[in-house]
């Protein structure tokens, strides 16, 4: 963890592939998350590097999920990380090359887990029922953000799962510093329209 916070873009819309990325960044998204599953590594890295070549021209920082030494060879922003994931990554290594770290968290123990590493922010999901895959957690809720909250201090924390416009201000104000979003703008109709709603909207928070 730096002496200095990274301050985190209240809106960080998650994707599947680079593709996503060239839709969305060059609308004023600053920091957005690559996740990608499925895919074979050189395959992981290539979209890496598409990725961070998007993101380079248009000032967004790129986050990395789960493929750690991907991060370390492309250079990107941030790697994110679950539970299982924290336990075999080289967090030295990722620290050394100057790579922020983001972990996912659900529970008490989790949080402890994630503290220990020196993590850059703190995830906490799913805030609300989410549809985008089964999850063995119950919706957190408001005031599990706002007891993360008094928990982690200066350190941001990242709100995940079943975000919308309509409960982002509520999520705000609980304490989160960054609303994770995935599938509201995926489903929506017009997917760039929504997420020009959620700039306006995290902008005047």
């Amino acid at each position: 963890m730096t002496s200095e916070q990274p301050k985190l873009a209240r809106f960080y819309p998650v994707v599947p592939d680079a593709g996503w990325l060239e839709r969305i960044v060059p609308l004023g998204v600053k920091l957005v998350q690559l996740r990608i599953k499925d895919a074979s590594p050189a395959e992981v890295a290539a979209e890496t590097k598409r990725a961070l070549t998007i993101c380079r021209e248009n000032n967004c920082q790129l986050v990395l999920n789960d493929y750690w030494e991907t991060a370390l060879d492309t250079g990107t922003d941030y790697i994110h990380l679950g539970q299982d994931d924290l336990r075999t990554a080289d967090l030295e290594a990722i620290k050394l090359a100057g790579i922020k770290l983001g972990v996912s968290t659900h529970d008490e123990a989790e949080l402890g887990t994630a503290l220990a590493a020196e993590p850059d922010y703190v995830a906490l999901g799913p805030i609300y029922e989410t549809k985008l895959k089964a999850m063995p957690w119950a919706p957190q809720g408001l005031e599990k953000i706002r007891k993360w909250r008094s928990k982690l201090g200066g350190l941001p924390l990242v709100a995940i799962g079943g975000l919308t416009p309509e409960r982002a201000a509520g999520v705000f104000e609980a304490g989160a510093d960054s609303l994770a979003v995935i599938t509201d703008f995926f489903t929506a109709a017009d997917p760039e329209a929504r997420v020009e709603q959620w700039l306006r909207l995290s902008q005047a928070q």
